[in-house]
């Protein structure tokens, strides 16, 4: 079970002004909320749908009516969407987005992400599904050993691959039953940081998390190779160790000599009697020397990188919502 916390919110900080934030988007939660959502009738059949709740949760704070929604039932599918309150650009702005959310039980395999979708008038809240095209994708996944924070961003921008794309390495997501705060941040010098209860956990250029561009910026030197004498191997066999005269004709088995012929064993009717074989004590498997540091090791050999002669600087990576492709609705597409 899942719920979405009481504060969600969509903001910008324009560029040049940094008193106060443009809110796009704001959802407590409380009372009326189902009037501003739309729960998708054409995605999937009414059996596989999940059913929302508008509840505190098991564990709550002194206020029970500081409510949330939870997905109430598992193995279902769970779509919401709402309309921002004017369409979204973020040229030249920073974009923040942040939510809060709360695993009721231990989650074994689903999400609890949030999209930012396009579609202006066109957006068809009713079928909205996991193939409706988004712009941002962001928050927790877990199934299986994979527990990780979503950031999947989409950019039509000049030289880039023109589809969504996913930070690399994965950033680890929270587990546990306590509630939890998403903070994703844009920013319009193409930098963006991650926070997760306003702890920052990934931070950087967008060029070197997101595989957005053609071209990477720096590539290994054609020109360089490993030098032939180089060592990169970290330990060696010992040249004083010395296999054990008669090693190799101990036998892998022997007879079992506390084995003995039944006493109704007949040998004109049972055969000769042969005594059970059994795994030999003294042999220990293929002989191999001993290991030891090899002194001429330098460590595992890097390809030194050169600048990318192909390489074209985008400085408009960061704008996920363009004039136009704006954001125009917030949405939670999920199954667990």
């Amino acid at each position: 079970y899942t719920m979405i916390g009481r504060y969600l919110a969509l903001a910008t900080t324009c560029l040049i002004a940094t008193a106060n934030a443009t809110i796009y988007f704001q959802e407590k939660f409380d009372e009326g909320w189902e009037d501003r959502w739309t729960i998708p009738t054409k995605w999937r059949s009414e059996s596989e749908m999940g059913e929302w709740e508008h509840t505190a949760g098991k564990h709550h704070g002194p206020d029970a009516d500081d409510k949330g929604i939870m997905t109430k039932d598992s193995m279902r599918f769970y779509g919401l969407s709402a309309p921002f309150t004017t369409p979204f650009v973020n040229k030249d702005k920073k974009l923040i987005l942040q939510y809060t959310i709360k695993y009721e039980k231990p989650q074994e395999c689903g999400g609890a992400y949030i999209k930012m979708l396009p579609g202006g008038d066109k957006f068809d809240a009713d079928s909205f599904s996991g193939d409706t095209p988004y712009n941002v994708m962001f928050g927790p996944d877990v199934c299986g050993t994979t527990k990780r924070t979503h950031v999947i961003l989409h950019s039509e921008a000049e030289d880039s691959k023109g589809e969504n794309v996913m930070t690399t390495p994965d950033i680890p997501c929270q587990v546990d039953t306590a509630s939890h705060q998403y903070r994703l941040v844009l920013h319009p010098d193409n930098r963006f940081d991650v926070f997760v209860d306003n702890r920052g956990v990934r931070n950087g250029r967008l060029e070197d998390f997101f595989p957005f561009l053609k071209e990477p910026r720096t590539i290994p030197d054609p020109d360089a190779s490993k030098p032939e004498d180089w060592v990169d191997e970290m330990y060696m066999d010992d040249p004083e160790s010395v296999k054990p005269e008669g090693y190799d004709d101990l036998p892998h088995e022997i007879p079992d000599p506390d084995a003995s012929k039944p006493a109704d064993w007949v040998d004109d009717e049972d055969g000769e009697w042969e005594p059970p074989m059994i795994d030999n004590p003294d042999y220990h498997g293929p002989w191999y020397p001993e290991q030891i540091r090899n002194p001429d090791y330098k460590g595992q050999w890097e390809h030194p990188m050169i600048d990318n002669p192909a390489f074209v600087p985008n400085d408009s990576l960061y704008n996920v919502c363009t004039e136009e492709n704006p954001c125009t609705h917030v949405g939670f597409e999920l199954w667990q």
